[in-house]
């Protein structure tokens, strides 16, 4: 009995006789190993066999045909389960048949459009020697030092103070609340809120009550939301220092010369933007694709990916980590367009399988080799506590091999479609919206 396209339901019968046989087979099996006191091994009745045997024998033959009947089924119909079929037992007596309910739902048919219909935005962007020199002072910015500040002058922001201080609350101290030859960079925010503030205009001997009030959402909750007063002494004036961005600092991070070092600075511009440009090359192909493949999807892998989203979400307004835009939605306008994004995600995930299978794209152990490669890279002097990781933990390496899975047949796509090249700026790539003509595809995949 069809359902609907893909949702199918059957009522099996198991004959009776066909039970009893397959019951008395797994006794007489039972009978020949059996060790039953006051009789040799396959002596023992067989009555004796199934009053001791007889229920878990029960049992193991209705799984085993209840099965095997199920993937008959299915394959006499040529379903191809989305999902592992839901079973339901409706009659189930002795020397009667079984009866039993088969409710699945049906991967669908699917024919991938021809690829080389399809244009799809190429980015790419170069670094230039501006963004070259802004990393290159971002490096110097992380090694600069400080020096005293001879003259007698007032605090201000920017500058470096070097400071003991004592925190109390209602007059008592705090853990945490002590510090000495602290260094204090005014203008960071690095301190509770007005403490920065407050050190500004002094000098270097003076002795400052600092009052503040500890933020409601500070980390140590007993001191959230409470009024502190800090006792602080002005020991030093320190002012920074940039290092000289010439051989030497390029030696100081292991570059043969400053020009080796800027070449090693381009190389991973190049590999960032790389990354970005493809992340956004990727989505032009992925919205292509959405638009031109409509087949249905199944219900129950829709509800899967869809449940495995909201629960991100849920996470995420709990730390309030949701924008603007989502905070503005009700919960039903939020269902209803992340039901919609995991629908594209079911449809565009079995688009990829299919592609797949149908031009056997498949992953080597070289493939495999390579990512987790790439992962071990990523964490300088622990790469063998990396491939050690993976080598014994099969769900980690899975969980790689999905992705990578998945953009080998990105790639395979890619080189069957027309391009429409795409040359950013660096600054463009940051502000580059894909979105820009269709705004509902902000959070798909």
């Amino acid at each position: 009995m069809t359902k609907s396209k893909l949702e199918h339901s059957f009522q099996v019968v198991i004959p009776a006789k066909e039970f009893e046989t397959k019951q008395n087979e797994k006794l007489e099996e039972i009978k020949k190993e059996a060790k039953i006191a006051g009789f040799r091994p396959g002596q023992a009745p067989i009555a004796l066999i199934k009053s001791k045997y007889g229920t878990a024998v029960k049992g193991e033959v209705l799984d085993d045909l209840i099965q095997s009947y199920t993937e008959k089924t299915l394959a006499d119909h040529k379903i191809k389960p989305a999902l592992r079929p839901k079973v339901e037992i409706t009659k189930f007596e002795d020397n009667a048949d079984v009866e039993f309910k088969i409710d699945v739902e049906a991967l669908p048919e699917i024919k991938p459009v021809d690829f080389k219909t399809l244009t799809v935005d190429k980015i790419s962007s170069k670094p230039t020697e501006k963004e070259i020199q802004t990393t290159l002072q971002k490096m110097a910015a992380a090694r600069k030092t400080t020096e005293v500040v001879t003259e007698k002058r007032a605090t201000k922001n920017g500058d470096v103070i070097v400071i003991d201080f004592k925190g109390t609350i209602d007059g008592e101290e705090f853990k945490g609340g002590n510090g000495k030859d602290y260094y204090l960079a005014l203008g960071s925010n690095t301190f509770i809120p007005g403490f920065e503030k407050q050190l500004t205009g002094k000098k270097v001997g003076e002795t400052v009550d600092v009052n503040v009030t500890f933020p409601e959402n500070y980390h140590a909750k007993e001191l959230a939301g409470k009024k502190a007063l800090f006792k602080v002494d002005i020991k030093e004036l320190r002012k920074y220092i940039d290092p000289v961005i010439d051989d030497a600092f390029a030696k100081s991070f292991g570059a043969e010369s400053l020009d080796n070092l800027k070449k090693v600075i381009e190389a991973e511009l190049n590999k960032e933007y790389a990354q970005m440009a493809r992340i956004y090359t990727k989505r032009s192909l992925l919205d292509a694709l959405a638009a031109t493949h409509s087949f249905e999807v199944p219900n129950g892998m829709v509800d899967m990916e869809f449940n495995a989203i909201w629960k991100q979400l849920e996470e995420a307004k709990k730390q309030d980590r949701l924008d603007e835009e989502e905070k503005s939605k009700s919960e039903n306008v939020l269902k209803k367009e992340y039901h919609d994004i995991a629908e594209r995600r079911v449809r565009l995930g079995l688009l990829l399988a299919e592609v797949a299978n149908e031009k056997h794209i498949t992953l080597s152990q070289e493939d495999l080799t390579k990512a987790v490669m790439a992962e071990a890279r990523r964490y300088p002097g622990q790469e063998k506590a990396v491939f050690e990781y993976y080598q014994n933990n099969k769900q980690a390496l899975e969980a790689l091999r999905a992705p990578l899975f998945e953009e080998k047949v990105v790639d395979y796509i890619l080189e069957q479609v027309k391009t429409n090249e795409k040359v950013l700026s660096p600054e463009e790539l940051y502000s580059y919206d894909p979105d820009a003509k269709t705004k509902k595809t902000k959070k798909t995949k």
